[in-house]
């Protein structure tokens, strides 16, 4: 076991295969991964002479950057676990973990095939440094890698020839070069208030993050989830045409699915703000809000869903009506995923003994007020 406390510092080593060439498996033999981490470490200690103090610990897996980058960050802390335990003394300064039949040694060290499509993948390693050492080497590496972290050849050439793949670039990376990159990544396609959330449930959890989608959806992190505002809220607090409402609404709910899906990909809760007056339930790829009890009063309730073009169903809303066909809503349930509207639709029956039958009118429909609504007479 280790003598002196050990400081982790992560690293990766960014692949970008050419276009079209993704690597055809995602993690490399025990063999495999012992030969890649030697020719890391020359790498290494050319870039930054100081990691001879240090010892290199791979994992010898390809992933994503959501992969890498979850509350916690997973999958370094499971190979500095799996490195600690092996004494120093045994595998000198390097040691690399690699599949035995087909099975890594951890399970956060195996990555997803969901992900497998992306454009760069990621080697994780860490240096770990004792503590006299670890500050210099921690700043020597975020000067050095981003100057000049490329990957020597014989790396790129091994990687190339065992993967059987083209690479456009081959570079090293501090996890804070990761991090900024896919900061940057995100604020390019509009999503720089989720990146806000994430990057403090990444690195500040304990804190609380509140911001505003672009299209001025209130967000925030706080206890390890994101809470969205409630689309119905947001469409009730605007105003002007009624037509331009909605057109607004349907693309409220499409920014909410594009965060329900990163967030999940980041492996982090979303879930409505909790709100006394509107009990809130999230399951796997939908939102429910509650709004109302039944009335005895009324007819019993049904389900009437709200469509947008390219979008198809944006929300479910259950409702009841009385005198003159008016309509009282009862909930609102938003579908973030394809397969989670069956699934949605399966809880509401359930919820309020109804048959399952979904009423459309190919719209969204707002009451006279505005407001996410029901249509007030009975579509055939």
């Amino acid at each position: 076991m280790e003598t002196q406390t050990l400081f982790a510092l992560p690293v990766v080593l960014a692949l970008e295969p050419v276009a079209g060439e993704p690597p055809a498996r995602l993690t490399f033999t025990r063999d495999e991964a012992a030969a890649l981490a030697a020719l890391i470490a020359a790498d290494l200690h050319a870039l930054v002479p100081q990691v001879d103090a240090a010892r290199l610990a791979l994992a010898g897996a390809l992933f994503d950057q959501v992969e890498l980058l979850r509350p916690g960050f997973p999958v370094w802390a499971a190979l500095d676990e799996l490195a600690r335990r092996v004494p120093r003394s045994q595998l000198e300064n390097v040691v690399a973990f690699g599949s035995h039949q087909g099975q890594m040694p951890a399970q956060p060290l195996e990555p997803s095939p969901t992900y497998a499509e992306g454009p760069m993948r990621l080697l994780p390693m860490s240096l770990l440094a004792p503590a006299g050492q670890a500050e210099e080497l921690s700043e020597q590496l975020e000067i050095q890698l981003v100057g000049r972290g490329e990957a020597g050849a014989l790396t790129a050439d091994w990687l190339m020839r065992t993967l059987g793949i083209r690479l456009e670039h081959v570079r090293y990376l501090s996890r804070n070069d990761l991090l900024a990159l896919t900061c940057v990544q995100y604020e390019h396609v509009n999503l720089a208030p989720l990146w806000a959330l994430l990057e403090t449930a990444l690195l500040t959890p304990y804190r609380e993050e509140a911001t505003m989608s672009a299209r001025g959806l209130a967000v925030r992190y706080a206890d390890g989830k994101v809470l969205a505002q409630s689309p119905s809220q947001w469409l009730a607090a605007q105003t002007g045409d009624a037509g331009q409402r909605a057109h607004d609404f349907a693309g409220i709910v499409f920014e909410l699915r594009q965060y329900a899906a990163l967030l999940d990909a980041h492996q982090l809760p979303l879930q409505l703000q909790p709100d006394a007056a509107r009990p809130a339930a999230a399951a796997d790829g939908y939102l429910l809000e509650s709004l109302s009890t039944v009335e005895p009063g009324y007819d019993p309730p049904t389900l009437f869903a709200h469509e947008a073009p390219g979008l198809g169903v944006v929300a479910i809303t259950v409702a009841q009506r009385g005198d003159g066909g008016h309509a009282r809503a009862l909930a609102h349930g938003y579908p973030l995923q394809p397969q989670a509207l069956g699934s949605l639709l399966a809880r509401l029956t359930d919820q309020y003994g109804i048959v399952a039958e979904l009423h459309a009118s190919g719209r969204i429909v707002l009451d006279a007020a505005g407001r996410l609504g029901a249509p007030a007479a009975a579509l055939h």
